[in-house]
């Protein structure tokens, strides 16, 4: 380790001397000018003229007391007192050529050369002025196609110049006050950009600048507009219906999209909700059978185009449900007369049709047993009662489409120890739980509904 230490010293010492020995000749201030000297004559085409490079060829020079030549130059200056300024040394009189890539396109060049010994300068050669090339044109001709699904083309002539490296594709929108550099295309030959995942119905600019293989950037082309293809347009007249059991169907009016090709159909429990893709379609109708009473649902339906555009959808919800149990019906009346229970009550909705009687008979904590009956009169007698029982009564409406509404509501009549029923008064009940007895042990509880603690029940 301390050996390799040392190696590196010592090679850092090496090249600290050897920079100090090969320190580049500059002017000198009060050079002597020595007119013996041989002055730089250029070749007879000694000038080689590029966009950003400017070479020089000049004759040999054969005196063997020149150390090197000086080269300076005069750039373009609005300052009138511009005047040549040292530029560069070379330090080998055998070299016969010089390149400045320190120049600008189409901007005009003043050189002027000197021989020089250790100890003197020769006279300034005759002054050689240079106009650099104008910037590179861009490509000739450019095209754009327009009305792609979020996807702008580009394509051009491919440059002529063979030192076209790639292509720097820049892209403006009209909110936009400059042009951006966009993307990069490799290869001369290669003349094509596709630029993807754009806005809808957008307008888009494009232009193209080349680049060569030693940097030089042309002006840019001309500009090209595309305009990305718009969303379909939104279907109308959408409509769900509120009337039909246990499903809902939604229509709509057709899209007249002349690239259509098929719809999509949201579905949320909210307006505002999330929804969710329910059924693609290619018709404007949908059935959604629901199978519930009374269920709400909110719909969307989008129109989606060959390329797989969908329109907005978002603006334009219907509300559906499917339909509503009936209102239950009103008991009027249960009472024990002689050996039968009479219940009676009316319907409180035009849907009903018919009736439907849930009779709970209760003889013990463990013995109960439920049976349910259809008929279409307002009134349901039982006569199978027994003794020393309680029995509740619950009446259903059902329309026409066996919707059954919610239940009345409850009634309970208790039957006494002892079958020799007599007639009792008859009670109204409305929202009322009734316990008949016989008339000459009557024992009433009649409770509101409102205060009634049906919990037990």
């Amino acid at each position: 380790m301390k050996l390799w230490t040392q190696s590196i010293l010592w090679i850092v010492s090496l090249l600290i001397l050897s920079g100090c020995d090969g320190i580049t000749p500059t002017p000198k201030e009060n050079a002597v000018i020595d007119s013996t000297l041989p002055t730089v004559v250029l070749t007879k085409n000694g000038v080689i003229v590029d966009m950003n490079t400017i070479a020089f060829e000049y004759e040999s020079i054969e005196d063997p007391r020149v150390s090197g030549v000086y080269i300076y130059k005069k750039s373009p200056s609005k300052d009138v007192a511009n005047d040549f300024k040292y530029l560069s040394t070379i330090e080998n009189r055998f070299k016969t050529h010089y390149v400045d890539s320190h120049v600008q396109p189409d901007t005009k060049y003043s050189y002027m050369f000197k021989t020089f010994t250790s100890e003197s300068e020769s006279s300034p050669s005759k002054v050689t002025v240079v106009n650099t090339l104008p910037v590179l044109e861009s490509i000739s001709w450019i095209h754009s196609i327009t009305g792609l699904p979020r996807t702008a083309k580009i394509i051009w002539r491919p440059h002529s110049n063979e030192k076209v490296n790639y292509y720097v594709v820049e892209r403006k929108t009209l909110e936009d006050k400059e042009w951006k550099k966009h993307a990069t295309v490799n290869n001369r030959l290669n003349a094509e950009y596709i630029d993807e995942d754009l806005e809808d119905n957008y307008v888009y600019m494009y232009r193209v600048k080349v680049v060569t293989f030693d940097k030089i950037i042309s002006t840019p082309s001309q500009f090209v507009k595309v305009v990305t293809k718009p969303l379909p347009k939104s279907v109308e007249n959408i409509r769900a219906t509120k009337q039909l059991p246990g499903k809902i169907e939604v229509t709509w009016s057709a899209s007249s999209q002349k690239d259509f090709y098929m719809y999509n159909l949201y579905r949320s429990e909210n307006s505002n909700g999330n929804y969710d893709l329910i059924e693609r379609l290619y018709s404007n109708n949908f059935i959604d059978k629901i199978g519930e009473d009374g269920k709400v649902y909110f719909y969307r339906v989008a129109v989606v185009d060959k390329d797989g555009l969908e329109s907005i959808s978002d603006k334009n919800s219907v509300q559906g449900m499917t339909l509503s149990k009936p209102e239950a019906p009103l008991v009027l009346s249960a009472e024990l007369v002689g050996s039968t229970i009479e219940v009676k009550w009316k319907k409180t909705d035009e849907r009903t049709v018919r009736f439907i009687v849930q009779r709970k008979h209760s003889k013990g904590f463990f013995d109960t047993k439920i049976e349910n009956y259809n008929m279409k009169e307002n009134s349901y007698t039982d006569s199978t009662i027994e003794e020393g029982s309680t029995y509740y009564y619950v009446v259903y409406g059902v329309d026409k489409f066996d919707i059954k509404s919610k239940q009345s509501v409850e009634v309970q009549i208790v039957t006494p120890e002892s079958m020799q029923i007599q007639e009792v008064t008859k009670r109204k009940v409305k929202g009322k739980v009734v316990v008949a007895a016989p008339k000459e042990e009557i024992q009433e509880s009649a409770i509101a509904a409102d205060d009634l603690d049906l919990s037990g029940l």
